[in-house]
């Protein structure tokens, strides 16, 4: 049997905006082991995209408390940056235009800021328009302005080419499947299905909620999160007696 190995793990996380006092984290614990994918749901205003930014440091957030780890360090003090050099990825629920920089000029600053390694124009440019294929985007998009243009469909793809070009150790996915359509949400899918083949020990955190991406991925773990705290966790079986019946049952296993 394979040994477990922790990849990150959040501890007792208390967490609020920045310009605001009301806490949205009330004290969320999650661990989660190379290789898991590990899913989060809950419904609206649980705390689900306050998660997935502070985890990222977003400065709009402040952790008033608790601890996260990651590979073995605390890394609760570390800056934005430091997290994503160290191999986290966090892909948005509205990912940004950036006006003037072309997606493989990006792909190209963030792997040298990732790992230090300065790929050639050419061999990025090849490797982007593979994953670009197995994606179904069009080839022409590595030369557009990230984001600019692009439907909401090709905006989530192009992050999970971003994803399997970057080579993270950690994904922290944020409403990956919002306005995507079956097939969208099917070659979304399967694009990350095609990322974990070729990197079998990365641990993903699927931040949804639909159960019609768990359905394609099949997590590990599914986590229900309530007023900014995990109150079940399970299998799939969990997923589907949330479609059948919802939150309303949950709200009073808050601790």
């Amino acid at each position: 049997m394979d040994s477990v190995t922790e990849l990150f793990r959040v501890e007792g996380l208390h967490a609020k905006p920045v310009e605001g006092d009301v806490e949205i984290l009330r004290g969320l614990n999650l661990t989660v082991n190379t290789g898991e994918i590990h899913a989060i749901m809950g419904p609206n205003g649980s705390g689900k995209s306050t998660l997935a930014n502070t985890l990222l440091a977003s400065p709009e957030y402040e952790v008033t408390s608790g601890r996260i780890f990651y590979k073995g360090d605390d890394i609760s003090q570390w800056p934005t940056d430091a997290r994503a050099k160290a191999g986290i990825f966090l892909g948005f629920q509205y990912p940004q235009e950036i006006a003037g920089v072309s997606v493989i000029q990006f792909l190209r600053q963030a792997l040298s800021a990732r790992k230090g390694i300065d790929l050639s124009v050419l061999e990025l440019r090849l490797s982007a328009m593979s994953w670009m294929k197995r994606l179904g985007m069009d080839s022409s998009f590595v030369d557009r302005y990230l984001n600019e243009g692009f439907s909401g469909g090709e905006k989530k793809r192009n992050e999970i080419m971003q994803m399997a070009i970057l080579e993270p150790e950690l994904a922290i996915l944020d409403e990956t499947d919002s306005g995507l359509d079956i097939d969208a949400l099917r070659i979304v899918a399967n694009g990350i299905r095609e990322v974990r083949a070729e990197r079998p020990t990365l641990g993903i955190v699927l931040i949804t909620h639909y159960q019609r991406l768990l359905d394609e991925l099949q997590p590990d773990v599914v986590h229900i999160l309530i007023d900014g705290q995990i109150v079940k966790s399970g299998g799939m079986e969990l997923a589907a007696e949330l479609e059948r019946s919802g939150y309303e049952s949950y709200r009073s296993e808050r601790v």
